[in-house]
C-alpha cells in the first residue's frame, strides 16, 4: 500500500462535468472541503483532498494517453486508490472495468481482453496476476502499481504518477449517455460478460435510493464499507450513495467480523451495509460488541434469513433493511424500508421511480400470490452486454429487464422471492424450486446450508439433488426422511452429497453452476 500522504493543500479546480459521476466528489468538495470523505486505517481523507487526489490521478492518466472510451481495469482492493483511480478515469470519459482481487490469472486475461484495457491499475500483492497475462492482451499500454516502491520493470507507480501529475486533465464531454463502467458479471458458463453501465444508470439508481426516507443518509453519516468496491453493490449503493450525501465512507481492505465490529465502536458508524453472511457473522461475536451509534443497516446481494433479521435486531436493537439488485439494474430494485416494519424472507417494495411487474409463463401479469418473473423497466437498466447481442437480447427487450429471478406479490405489495428461473428443475413435467426444496433441508437442525441443483435423469429429465453442510454429523436418509415429511414426493431429493462447504461468490450467494460442473454430463 502507498505511505500516507500528506493533504495536497489548496483544492484545485477540477471541474464536474454535467451528467458525470465526478460530480459527486466534486460537489461535496465544494460544499464541505473539510469534512471527511473517507477514512482508511485511522487516517481521515477529507472531501477537498479526495477531489485533489482525483483530480491528479485524471491528469496522471490523460498524460498517459487515456481519453474517452478507452478501458482502465481496476485490480486493486478496498484502499483509497481505487476511488482515485475510479474517477480519475471517469473525469477523462474512460471507462473503467473494476475486476475481482479473487479471480486467477486465466480469469483476469480473460476479461483484460474482453474490456480491451488500455491501462491496468494494480495492488503490488495483485501485480503477478498481471504480469502472468500481460503479453498475451494485446490492448495493454500501461500497468500502474499501488503500493511501495520499489516498482517492478515493465510497470509505473500510480503513486509517483499522480503524485508527479500538473494541471488538470483535459476538459472531457462527459454526458449521462456515456458509458462509465463494465461491470463483470458471472453467468452460467465459465466467461463472465460486461454489463454495460452508464453514467445516467448509476446516477438514477442513487436517485432512486434517495427518494427511501428510511435510507436517506446525512453528512454526519459514517458509514462500513467492507463490501468489496469492485462489485456493484459496494461500488454505487455504498461508495457512490455515501459521496452523494456528503458522509464519511470507512473503507476495510478485509473482513472480519470481531475486528470491523471494533472499528464500529472506534468510528462511531452509523450505517452498516453487508451481505447476509457478514450479518451472521457479526451475530456469532462472543461478548458484548458496541453498536449504540448504528442507526440503520442494509442488507443485500443475497436473500437474508428471517432468523438472522429477527436476531440481529433482539441482540442489538438494529433493524436491518434487506433490498434486492442486480448489476444490470445498477443495482438496486426494491427494499423492505419502504414498509413501516421489515417483512422477514420479503425482498420489499420496488423503488420509486421504478416499474417492475411479474409475469407469468405467457408473458402476462401473474395473479397476487402467483410466482412469476420479475421484469424491470427505468433509467437505471443497463445498456445490454458488451459483444454479445444474444445474451443482451435474451433479457433486454424493449427496455425492459428481464432478471431471471421468480417472485410473488403478496396483498401489502411487498415482494418474496421464489428461485431463478434459470435453477428451475423439471422433474417429469413438475416445476421444483431449489428454494423450497432447501429450506425443508434446512429445517433439519444438524444441517448448516444446503444447495440445490437438477441433474439429468433418464426416466424424469432432471432430478433434485441436494449438497449438504452439516452442522453434526447426518446421514443422507435422515435428510430425505426430513424431506419425505415436508414436500411432495417429486421434490425429494433423488441424491444427497455431504460436504465441507458450498462454492460461494464474495458477496455470499451460493455459485449453483459450480455444482452442476461437478456433475458429469
Amino acid at each position: 500500500m502507498l505511505p500516507a500522504r500528506q493533504g495536497p493543500g489548496i483544492l484545485a479546480a477540477v471541474g464536474s462535468p454535467s451528467g458525470s459521476l465526478v460530480r459527486l466528489v466534486t460537489d461535496a468538495a465544494s460544499e464541505r472541503p473539510d469534512a471527511p470523505a473517507l477514512i482508511y486505517r485511522d487516517r481521515d481523507i477529507s472531501y477537498g483532498e479526495l477531489a485533489e487526489w482525483v483530480r491528479r490521478a485524471g491528469a496522471g492518466l490523460a498524460s498517459l494517453g487515456v481519453g474517452k472510451g478507452d478501458r482502465v481495469a481496476l485490480l486493486v482492493g478496498n484502499v483509497p486508490e481505487f476511488v482515485y483511480a475510479l474517477y480519475g478515469a471517469l473525469s477523462l470519459g474512460a471507462v473503467v472495468a473494476p475486476l475481482n482481487v479473487q479471480l486467477t490469472p486465466e480469469e483476469v486475461g480473460y476479461i483484460l481482453a474482453d474490456a480491451q484495457a488500455k491501462v491496468v491499475v494494480a495492488e503490488i500483492g495483485l501485480l503477478p496476476t498481471v504480469l502472468a497475462v500481460r503479453d498475451r492482451v494485446a490492448s495493454i499500454e500501461h500497468v500502474l502499481v499501488v503500493g511501495p516502491p520499489p516498482t517492478p520493470r515493465g510497470t509505473e507507480s500510480f503513486d509517483g504518477l499522480i503524485d508527479a501529475a500538473t494541471g488538470g486533465p483535459p476538459d472531457a464531454e462527459v454526458s449521462e449517455d456515456d458509458l462509465a463502467v463494465l461491470a463483470y458479471t458471472a453467468g452460467t458458463t465459465a466467461n463472465p460478460k460486461a454489463a454495460m453501465l452508464t453514467h445516467g444508470n448509476l446516477l438514477a439508481n442513487l436517485g432512486q435510493v434517495r427518494e427511501v426516507e428510511a435510507l436517506r443518509q446525512t453528512p454526519g453519516d459514517v458509514v462500513l464499507l467492507a463490501l468489496p468496491l469492485f462489485h456493484i453493490y459496494g461500488l454505487n449503493a455504498v461508495l457512490n450513495v455515501s459521496l452523494m450525501e456528503g458522509a464519511t465512507a470507512l473503507l476495510l481492505e478485509r473482513f472480519d467480523p470481531a475486528q470491523s465490529l471494533d472499528q464500529v465502536a472506534r468510528h462511531r458508524v452509523t450505517v452498516l451495509v453487508g451481505a447476509p453472511p457478514m450479518f451472521q457473522a457479526w451475530l456469532a461475536v462472543p461478548g458484548e460488541p458496541d453498536l449504540s451509534s448504528v442507526r440503520m443497516a442494509v442488507s443485500g446481494a443475497a436473500p437474508l434469513p428471517a432468523e438472522i433479521l429477527d436476531a440481529f435486531r433482539k441482540r442489538y436493537g438494529v433493524t436491518i433493511w434487506e433490498g434486492y439488485g442486480l448489476t444490470e439494474a445498477a443495482p438496486v430494485v426494491t427494499t423492505n424500508a419502504l414498509g413501516e416494519e421489515p417483512k422477514g424472507g420479503s425482498i420489499g417494495i420496488p423503488l420509486p421511480g421504478l416499474d417492475v411487474h411479474l409475469l407469468d409463463e405467457d408473458g402476462e401479469d401473474a395473479v397476487d400470490g402467483d410466482p412469476g418473473e420479475i421484469v424491470v423497466s427505468g433509467p437505471n437498466v443497463f445498456q445490454g452486454y458488451r459483444d454479445r447481442p444474444e445474451e443482451t437480447a435474451a433479457v433486454l427487450r424493449d427496455g425492459r429487464l428481464h432478471t431471471g429471478d421468480v417472485a410473488y406479490r403478496d396483498q401489502d405489495g411487498f415482494l418474496f422471492l421464489v428461485d431463478r428461473k434459470k435453477d428451475l428443475v423439471i422433474v417429469s413435467g413438475f416445476n421444483v424450486f431449489p428454494k423450497e426444496v432447501e429450506e425443508a433441508i434446512l429445517a433439519n437442525p444438524k444441517v448448516a446450508e444446503a444447495a440445490v441443483v437438477g441433474v439429468p435423469d433418464e426416466r424424469t429429465g432432471e432430478a433434485v439433488k441436494a449438497f449438504v453442510v452439516s452442522r453434526e454429523p447426518v446421514t443422507v436418509d435422515e435428510i430425505l426422511d426430513h424431506c419425505s415429511a415436508r414436500l411432495a414426493r417429486f421434490k425429494v431429493p433423488r441424491h444427497v452429497e455431504v460436504v465441507d462447504e458450498l462454492p460461494k461468490h464474495v458477496t455470499g450467494k451460493v455459485l449453483r453452476r459450480e455444482l452442476r460442473r461437478e456433475e458429469p454430463s
